[in-house]
């Protein structure tokens, strides 16, 4: 059977799959399984992926059967309901007799139905389950924004070209309308310039995003919300014995980004942090460790300060500019204060002062007042991964491209890749070449530009500056000393969960509250940089059921539907990115065998994380353990990461600038070097991507990139 086959549960087996439901979420004083809705959930699941029903579920339900009757001599769903907990407790433990059929083992069934029964159960109502969203009643989940804290805002419309509608010839070109791109396409247009915007994702306005708890950009088990489709756009990973595997967007190999109008920015948690000054001289303050590629940038903090400011400005960031003051001067005030405290935050406050750690509001890319004609922020309990409800949540997409749209002197043309970038010698972009997938054909367009600004992300960025090799660059654009793609990096995180005897949670969104930078640098032990550690979004139930359980908790039964009730409010999650160690081995060439639908090379990823970034992790969670015992929970555990390439949605590094061609891709300038006009403005640019969330930073360089290209182009 293939995805998407018809597949019905039969009688037998929906009867079985309720009976099996309700006594891994039982009736108390809150619906059972079946009466929350899960055996919809589950026939919706069988239809989706019939292939694990085949080769899984119903091959268990058999056995489970059998093993009943041979223990008992009765069908699992007549036992007595103890009978029939003491064989899921079997399963679960892998202790069936020898009958029991070795594949699928007891273990991996068990896992299967239990997922599937928690997914229906504390998942979201358009995921097919969770009927009436009791469940998130029970737990003290709200999903929407507080009555009368945000009016929901129209989303401005971006008119779009079609590929017969574009013009032969613009002054600029912009491949990618994420954060980076939307920056360049404004200051460009407003600058005068015809610009050309072509985003590979499409335009997506609230209502299609959704807010499926399974298929996001926060939890994407089974899909996400934006793009790329998960059919005709693979990866490779490289694993460790050197063979590629494929992976799917929804993979975590992919170190998938959000490919849509507005890219990351459109479900980020939009954190707004300014890298420390130390970060961009990171090689002089430690040296280089063995096997990292660590270098200072080309430019100090002083020279991105004006443009940090500008970011914070004329996109909107709500924060405290007192706090955080030893992580760099700044000459204004953030334009909106910072969203109210919360519950948690406060607690965690008393706590980093009793230790004597700095502590303060986290920036936000965030509306707390309104500004620009758009709300302020809803306080919803799904911010992260998922379009704002109020539209208050600043953006690409309803920032600067609106900026730049308005004009009249940009067009956007979406669902259309570039291909290649065409140049002439190895010094001078001419333009670029467009496909596109209209009715079952694929259509292409080769288009001349007078500057061509590369905002594709890190990872797809390198990908088309390595395809659009020519006889002057057989081995990619800006490729002559082998350095595009390497240096990949993201933030590896870590911190640690504490649960208290009181609630910690008030259900007030965006969640993210407070955080320290008091780790960012110095901190003994040889640690090389550092990083921050901030309380977490609001947890989605779903989230909490997969990740934020004590390890040792009962997971099912009576007690596991009480572990969730009364651990949901009282969890607390502190944790932060650190500073990766990059390394040139880290990095982003193209698949010699694995094709995108469009016959192009995907992008094949390969290297793992510096050792140091791993002991800066470790003493990471460290410190976040301290703060929640400080804070005064009764239990905490630590969360740390392997060793597996770090990229993502903070993905960074590939094109990096320097003053060297011999190690860097681009200029200080922003600039491939050698060219007179091919830019890039992304994430990729930077040599270190902070301890902090990088979106501010690629931000302000996008403006430094795009004045320089107007000044000097």
């Amino acid at each position: 059977m293939k995805l998407g086959d018809n597949y019905d549960l039969s009688d037998e087996t929906y009867a079985i799959v309720s009976v099996i439901a309700d006594r891994l979420i039982p009736k108390d004083a809150w619906p059972s399984a079946t009466e929350g809705g899960v055996t919809e959930y589950v026939k919706r699941r069988a239809q989706e992926d019939p292939g694990t029903w085949k080769d899984v579920i119903e091959p268990g339900l058999r056995a489970l059967d059998a093993e009943a009757a041979a223990l008992h001599g009765h069908p699992f769903s007549q036992l007595s309901g103890d009978k029939q907990d003491a064989l899921l407790q079997e399963l679960e433990l892998d202790r069936t007799r020898s009958s029991w059929p070795v594949s699928p083992s007891a273990k991996l069934f068990f896992a299967a139905i239990l997922n599937l029964v928690a997914e229906g159960y504390y998942g979201s109502p358009e995921a097919g389950g969770n009927l009436g969203g009791k469940s998130w009643e029970m737990l003290g989940f709200r999903p929407g924004p507080v009555s009368g804290t945000g009016a929901a805002n129209p989303e401005t419309d971006l008119p779009q070209r079609t590929i017969e509608q574009l013009r032969e010839e613009y002054d600029a070109i912009v491949v990618g309308a994420g954060a980076g791109g939307s920056v360049a396409a404004a200051v460009l247009a407003e600058a005068g310039l015809r610009v050309l915007v072509v985003e590979r994702g499409s335009w997506l306005r609230f209502d299609q995003v959704g807010s499926d708890h399974l298929r996001n950009h926060r939890l994407s088990k089974y899909g996400h919300n934006t793009g790329p489709e998960l059919e005709g756009h693979p990866r490779t990973i490289v694993l460790a014995d050197g063979t590629e595997r494929i992976t799917a967007p929804i993979d975590g190999g992919y170190h998938n980004n959000a490919m849509t109008v507005g890219g990351g920015t459109r479900v980020y948690g939009a954190q707004a942090w300014r890298f420390h000054p130390d970060d961009f001289r990171m090689a002089t303050r430690y040296g280089i460790p063995d096997g990292s590629s660590l270098r200072d940038w080309p430019l100090s903090y002083e020279e991105l300060e004006p443009y940090y400011e500008r970011a914070e400005w004329e996109i909107g960031v709500s924060g405290d500019g007192d706090a955080h003051r030893g992580c760099g001067d700044r000459q204004r005030p953030y334009p909106m204060p910072p969203l109210p405290s919360t519950l948690e935050a406060e607690r965690l406050a008393r706590a980093a002062a009793k230790l004597g750690w700095d502590a303060g509001p986290v920036p936000l890319l965030i509306n707390s007042v309104e500004r620009d004609g758009r709300s302020a922020c809803g306080r919803c309990g799904q911010c992260v991964g998922f379009a704002c409800p109020t539209n208050s949540k600043n953006g690409g997409h309803n920032t600067m491209l609106v900026r730049a749209m308005a004009t009249g002197n940009c067009d956007l043309i979406c669902d259309a890749m570039v291909e290649r970038i065409d140049t002439e010698g190895g010094k001078h972009a001419t333009g670029v070449r467009l496909v596109q997938a209209a009715g079952g054909s694929l259509r292409r367009l080769q288009v001349r530009a007078g500057h061509v600004i590369v905002a594709a992300g890190a990872i797809e960025s390198a990908r088309l500056l390595l395809h659009s090799a020519s006889d002057a660059e057989p081995n990619g654009i800006g490729n002559r000393y082998g350095q595009v793609g390497r240096n990949l990096q993201g933030h590896v995180y870590s911190g640690a969960y504490g649960l208290f005897d009181e609630p910690v949670q008030d259900g007030l969104g965006p969640g993210v509250s407070i955080a320290t930078r008091h780790f960012a640098h110095g901190n003994g032990g040889g640690i090389i940089g550092g990083g921050m550690l901030a309380n977490e979004f609001t947890r989605l139930p779903l989230i909490h059921w997969y990740r934020a359980l004590a390890p040792d908790t009962v997971r099912w039964g009576a007690a596991g539907k009480a572990a969730m009730r009364e651990s949901y409010l009282r969890t607390s999650h502190v944790q932060g990115p650190i500073q990766d160690i990059p390394t040139p081995e880290a990095r982003v060439r193209l698949s010699p065998a694995v094709k995108d639908r469009f016959g192009m090379p995907v992008a094949r990823l390969s290297g793992s994380v510096h050792p140091e970034s791993l002991r800066a992790s470790a003493m990471l969670a460290e410190r976040a353990e301290t703060w929640l015992w400080a804070a005064g929970a009764r239990r905490v555990w630590r969360t740390q990461p392997g060793g597996e390439l770090s990229a993502g949605q903070h993905q960074a590094g590939t094109l990096r600038m320097g003053d060297d061609p011999a190690v860097s891709v681009t200029d200080p300038k922003g600039r491939v070097h050698g060219y007179d006009n091919l830019w890039v403005s992304d994430g990729s640019v930077h040599v270190t991507n902070g301890g902090v969330n990088p979106v501010l930073t690629i931000l302000a360089l996008a403006f430094r990139t795009a004045g320089n290209l107007v000044r000097h182009g």
